[in-house]
């Protein structure tokens, strides 16, 4: 590159050296900057580089002047602090439905948003890099475009697999394609799921986003109905248990004090809670009928009760007698 070029390129080295190698606890000199420019082939007066300093304040860069033995200039401000930063690491790494080439590639971007030094801070999730990972690879890419089907209000195909005892895929319905009617996407207990509406059944039917493959946004505009109109995912993934799809039922429940923690974290801070006894709350909260709520019912033991519907108590019943017969 020639010189002249170079030398209209000078505000941004520094800018680049500023925000990957400084920040509040360490800076660079004029000295230092100077250095560092005649390394590129880029000669400059301090004058130029203090108003090259201006120049970067007023486009927005937060740049401190930290005075001492030796003035030193640092970066002090970005888009993310590092504890932000640190929060989204742990997000990446722990996620299961993220490969473990994925979080790593992920957490490298994540790391160029500070300086070098600060950068090893986020190194401190090595310890779960041997936590369980999806292993398939295009789950990246197959949510991003099922966000784009469900923005766009189309449909989409896909081939849908299970894995059988020898770890292969086996491909569902002879490897014919599904079509549905996308809703919206839910992370839930560690995977992704896509909550689809079902014109067959008129009703909601979920898809693990790492067991689908071939994923392609069709032509076809979603169907339109009641519940495609009204669905609320926020709404809905509170009464359903772990994506399994079942009748809607209106529960009324009492639990124990010790439970009410648990009962806001599954149906939220406004689900409705009644003082019933001394050390007893009624709960009434809306879920689906399923295993897996019985299955979220049986950890809490005897501090909890169904008290209606009848026939949902009788259910479980049931399910819990199963469960004593089949381990005797």
């Amino acid at each position: 590159m020639p010189k002249s070029e170079k030398q209209k390129l000078k505000i941004l080295y520094l800018m680049d050296m500023l925000l990957s190698d400084t920040d509040e606890e360490k800076g660079l000199s004029m000295n230092e900057i100077l250095s560092r420019l005649e390394a590129q082939g880029i000669k400059a007066e301090r004058k130029s580089i203090y108003d090259d300093l201006e120049a970067l304040r007023t486009f927005g860069l937060d740049i401190l002047k930290k005075q001492g033995p030796v003035a030193e200039y640092c970066v002090v401000g970005r888009t993310f602090e590092l504890a932000e930063l640190k929060l989204l690491v742990d997000a990446v790494q722990s996620s299961k439905f993220i490969t473990q080439r994925k979080s790593t590639e992920l957490i490298h971007k994540l790391e160029s948003l500070t300086s070098k030094n600060q950068a090893k801070a986020l190194q401190r999730q090595v310890f779960v890099a041997k936590r369980i990972k999806t292993q398939n690879e295009s789950i990246y890419y197959n949510v991003d475009a099922l966000h784009t089907a469900i923005h766009e209000k189309r449909k989409v195909t896909f081939k849908y697999f299970d894995y059988n005892a020898d770890k292969k895929r086996v491909f569902r319905k002879d490897e014919r394609l599904y079509t549905v009617d996308p809703l919206g996407l839910s992370w839930d207990d560690e995977n992704y799921y896509l909550i689809t509406y079902s014109e067959k059944y008129d009703h909601y039917v979920h898809y693990r986003v790492d067991r689908m493959a071939g994923i392609s946004i069709t032509d076809e505009p979603l169907a339109v109905s009641e519940k495609t109109k009204k669905f609320d995912i926020v709404e809905y993934c509170k009464r359903v248990f772990n994506m399994f799809g079942g009748d809607d039922v209106r529960v009324e429940l009492t639990v124990d004090d010790s439970l009410v923690n648990a009962m806001i974290d599954r149906f939220g801070k406004d689900v409705a809670l009644y003082r019933s006894g001394e050390h007893t709350v009624r709960v009434i909260a809306s879920v689906t009928r399923s295993g897996t709520f019985y299955g979220w019912l049986t950890q809490f033991g005897d501090k909890i009760h169904i008290d209606a519907p009848a026939s949902l108590r009788e259910e479980y019943v049931k399910h819990l007698k199963a469960i004593l017969k089949k381990n005797r």
